[in-house]
């Protein structure tokens, strides 16, 4: 018995062994095999995009976002954890990972101290347009690195392009690095770029707007909406209806093969964003029949590009993210039928009321160098020969301005500053918002669904229906497909890019890897 007892033993014994090795060279074969990097990233962003497009419309899409929806990693409780909530701030955080505190983009323009003038996040006068007249614009504001920068740098990366029909959409989440910027200039009608890249356009560029691709739609009527003559009034309205999407779209197409985008040996980066769903949104407001077909139609253009790109690269080689840059408010007029809060508000009354306060206090002076809606930036020396305490005038204007209907919150340069800041979601976005050299002096948040417009829409705000955005990753082995109830934040994309990538992730980065939707 005691021997028939050993002889088993011993044989589970090296059964054991021979399995734990079999198991062990597995482990080191699978170590030793990673998953092979894609050869094309597809970064979508769809401007004005708001979340619940994706739910309201589900049942009607049949290109892209039903692609995504179904078969990519989705996280339906995504949001942009810093406020402004605009078009600049939106496409430098996307594959930065970098709210405003970090990469200086603290809207789409803001007073710069040092020139004492206005500047736009990428507007740079030591450029010029290239395929236009006036001078050029720039990723030199943005003071952090992107996705495709961390690519160029691992040597990993391959070619990285931007295109978009507004400049600072096709330039921001490009980044430094890029081989090429593109937008649509509304004088031309042509798509132009700048001498920061190269001194000419690419021949293929060139050729695309030989043939006037814009002039095609003069006269078209879409909903109702007559498109003007050929000329500039065209090209200028092009954008507010779905026609300019598609103009970019063919470009973008047209870029793949172009610059052989996917095909070579080392990763490549295509940005597009899809900025008609904005200026339509502006004009109309997220609950008209013209946004619900401009929904429609960007949903067959996603999913046209992304078949273009996976003939290019090969299914299973394209690693998709996509998101919108900011959401929007309903109309006033939309959300009083409903019996809603909401209604318009003229800045210019906030901003009279803060200059009668500083005069009645300090005495008559100049002291607004820039204002926009919500937004102060005093003069530094508005009364000259007077020493003048600066905090003091922020909280003279804030408590005006908080004095005033319909005023949520008003924050000031001090007060930020200084860290006297509440730890809500409302101060947490306006802290993350705030860069101290480029920052306003005064920030205004309004009441929920009350706007600074006297026509059509807007955004800008820290709630919920200007933060709330899609994020959806596809492509990816690395990726398990499903939906995610978690709250992660726009900053997340880039972290997450740059590990399914395995280069360095961006330098300003504030986020986090989404590890959860991760093999």
């Amino acid at each position: 018995m005691r021997r028939r007892f050993l002889a088993v033993f011993l044989g589970l014994c090296v059964s054991v062994t021979a399995q734990t090795h079999v198991s062990a060279k597995a482990g080191a074969q699978t170590k030793q095999s990673p998953a092979l990097p894609p050869k094309l990233v597809l970064a979508i962003v769809v401007d004005q995009f708001r979340y619940d497009y994706l739910t309201r419309f589900r049942t009607e899409f049949t290109g892209g976002l039903k692609r995504l929806l179904d078969q990519g990693a989705v996280f339906t409780n995504a949001n942009y954890d810093a406020a402004p909530t605009v078009t600049a701030v939106g496409h430098s955080t996307f594959l930065t990972g970098a709210m405003p505190a970090m990469s200086g983009i603290v809207g789409n323009t803001w007073w710069d101290r040092t020139t004492a003038k206005s500047v736009t996040s990428v507007s740079d006068d030591t450029t010029k347009l290239v395929g236009g007249n006036g001078n050029g614009s720039s990723p030199a504001r943005l003071l952090v690195s992107t996705v495709g920068d961390e690519l160029k740098i691992s040597g990993k990366g391959g070619k990285i392009i931007g295109i978009s029909l507004k400049d600072r959409s096709a330039i921001l989440p490009a980044g430094h690095m890029a081989d090429g910027a593109y937008w649509f200039d509304g004088q031309s009608g042509n798509f132009v770029s700048s001498t920061y890249y190269f001194a000419g356009l690419p021949a293929w560029v060139r050729d695309y707007n030989a043939g006037h691709p814009a002039d095609k739609y003069a006269g078209v009527d879409w909903l109702g909406h007559k498109m003007p003559a050929v000329g500039p009034q065209l090209y200028n309205a092009v954008d507010a209806s779905p026609f300019g999407d598609e103009l970019l779209q063919a470009l973008a197409i047209r870029a793949l093969s172009a610059e052989n985008l996917g095909a070579g040996p080392k990763t490549d980066l295509l940005a597009v964003s899809y900025s008609s769903v904005d200026y339509v949104g502006h004009r109309e407001g997220p609950d008209s029949p013209e946004m619900h077909d401009m929904v429609r139609r960007v949903d067959r253009l996603i999913g046209a590009l992304i078949d273009a790109a996976e003939a290019r690269a090969g299914r299973g080689k394209v690693l998709v993210a996509f998101t919108a840059d900011h959401g929007s408010a309903s109309l006033p007029e939309v959300n009083q039928k409903r019996k809603m809060p909401g209604g318009r508000l003229a800045w210019s009354t906030y901003r009279a009321a803060v200059e009668k306060a500083l005069n009645e206090k300090f005495g008559a002076g100049q002291w607004i160098s820039f204002s926009a809606d919500g937004v102060i930036y005093f003069s530094p020396n508005p009364i000259p020969g007077k020493k003048l305490d600066m905090t003091e005038i922020q909280k003279v204007a804030a408590d005006t301005i908080r004095a005033q209907p319909h005023i949520g919150r008003v924050y000031t340069r001090s007060q930020i500053e200084q860290g006297a800041v509440g730890r809500d979601p409302v101060d947490t976005r306006v802290r993350n918002g705030f860069n101290p050299a480029r920052g306003p002096d005064i920030f205004t948040v309004t009441d929920p669904y009350y706007i600074f417009n006297a026509t059509g829409t807007t955004h800008g705000s820290p709630y919920g229906y200007d933060t709330h955005v899609p994020v959806i990753f596809l492509g990816s082995a690395q990726i398990r497909a499903g939906s995610y109830a978690g709250t992660v934040g726009v900053e997340d994309i880039a972290p997450t890019l740059a590990t399914l990538l395995a280069i360095e992730t961006p330098s300003g980065n504030m986020g986090r890897v989404l590890t959860e939707m991760l093999k």
